[in-house]
C-alpha cells in the first residue's frame, strides 16, 4: 500500500506543478469554459498514458542512452510549446471566433510526446519505482498517474473558468492571453537555449 501512496504523491507533485499542459488547460478554461477544455484534457491524458507505457516497456532505456534522440526531441518539444504559446497569445477574445482556436484532443496528445516535463516525469517515475519492463506494476502506475493527472488538469481548467469572471472585459482577457502565451514562449526559448548549452 505504501508504494501506491508514493506513486500517487509523485503523480500529484508532477501533475499539479505548472507546466505547458497545465497552463494550456487553465487558459482553455479561461477562454472557453470548463467543459470546453475536456477534449484537450482527454487528449493529454491518453497521450501521457501512451508515452508512459512506451517508456516503461523499453523506450526509456533507448531515450536516456541516446543523446542525439533527446536533443532532437528537445528541439521539437520547444518548437511545439512555442507554437502553442503563440496560439494562446493571439487567441481571439470573441467567443464566436475563439471556438476555432481552442486546443483540442489532438493538441493534448501531441503535446505529451514533445513536452520535456512529460518525458522527465515518465523517465524519472519509471526509474524511481523500478518499473522498466514490468507489466502489472507498470499498468498500475500508468492508471494511478493518469487518474491523479486528469484530476489536476481538471482543477487547473476549473480554476481558469472561475478566473474568467475577473477577465470578462476583452482587454483584460487579451492581456491574460499575452501573459500566458508569452510565458510558454519564454519556457520554449529557455529550453532551446539549454539544448544549445547557452544556459
Amino acid at each position: 500500500m505504501s508504494v501506491i501512496i508514493a506513486m500517487c504523491l509523485y503523480a500529484l507533485s508532477m501533475s499539479l506543478s505548472p507546466g505547458p499542459t497545465t497552463i494550456i488547460a487553465m487558459t482553455t478554461g479561461v477562454n472557453h469554459g470548463f467543459r470546453q477544455s475536456f477534449p484537450f484534457i482527454i487528449g493529454a491524458t491518453i497521450g501521457f498514458a501512451t508515452l508512459l507505457s512506451i517508456i516503461g516497456l523499453g523506450m526509456g532505456e533507448f531515450a536516456s542512452g541516446n543523446e542525439k534522440f533527446m536533443t532532437i526531441m528537445g528541439y521539437l518539444g520547444s518548437s511545439y510549446i512555442c507554437f502553442m504559446g503563440y496560439k494562446i497569445a493571439t487567441a481571439p477574445t470573441k467567443i464566436v471566433e475563439a471556438v476555432q482556436s481552442r486546443p483540442g484532443f489532438t493538441s493534448g496528445v501531441i503535446l505529451q510526446f514533445v513536452n520535456a516535463k512529460a518525458w522527465i516525469a515518465s523517465l524519472a517515475g519509471i526509474s524511481a519505482f523500478n518499473l522498466a519492463g514490468t507489466y502489472a506494476e507498470l499498468f498500475m502506475f500508468v492508471i494511478l498517474f493518469n487518474m491523479v493527472g486528469t484530476s489536476c488538469l481538471l482543477t487547473w481548467s476549473y480554476a481558469g473558468s472561475k478566473i474568467s469572471v475577473l477577465l470578462g472585459d476583452e482587454r483584460n482577457l487579451r492581456i491574460f492571453n499575452w501573459i500566458m502565451g508569452g510565458g510558454l514562449i519564454l519556457v520554449a526559448a529557455y529550453l532551446i537555449l539549454m539544448q544549445m548549452g547557452l544556459v
